[in-house]
């Protein structure tokens, strides 16, 4: 399917369907899952990135049993708005995927998102080499838990 906005998502997921959300890396992609009720991000698992075929058939068996309805990707704009090659490369990998799903795809604006996850497993007291290995999730799961925090205000209207 299309990339779409945060806007389009409600009306293209099914009640009972969640989000996935991924920080892509150059080495690992970062994966979380919603709750069902869109309420809540989840992290999920680290996969270590070969060849974007390896990498979509190890996303979408990690996603599989998760009822997912769309994926939520993290954009790494700059602090200025602009885009530089990371985010170019993270639009390649969403032109790609969108090749090879149905499933729509959303690109999330995810400054900091890294810097806040490792914050809070810091501050969690996780070990440095634990959070090594779970920062990416767990960037996935603010990126995630951004884009839901935007669909449930959409859901509530004009304040």
């Amino acid at each position: 399917m299309a990339v779409v906005s945060i806007e389009e998502i409600a009306e293209r997921i099914q009640s009972g369907q969640t989000l996935a959300g991924l920080d892509l890396g150059t080495k690992t992609i970062g994966l979380a899952v919603s709750d069902r009720s869109l309420l809540m991000a989840h992290r999920r698992t680290v996969i270590r990135r070969t060849k974007f075929t390896a990498d979509a058939k190890a996303l979408f068996a990690a996603i599989a049993a998760d009822n997912v309805g769309a994926i939520v990707i993290g954009l790494p704009a700059n602090m200025d708005g602009s885009e530089g090659p990371r985010a170019q490369s993270t639009r390649a990998f969403a032109r790609n995927l969108e090749k090879v799903t149905p499933l729509p795809l959303v690109l999330w604006d995810e400054r900091l998102s890294t810097v806040a996850a490792e914050r809070s497993l810091i501050e969690m007291d996780v070990s440095r080499g634990k959070r090594a290995e779970i920062v990416d999730a767990a960037a996935a799961a603010f990126i995630l838990q951004g884009a839901l925090d935007r669909l449930r205000s959409l859901a509530s209207g004009p304040a």
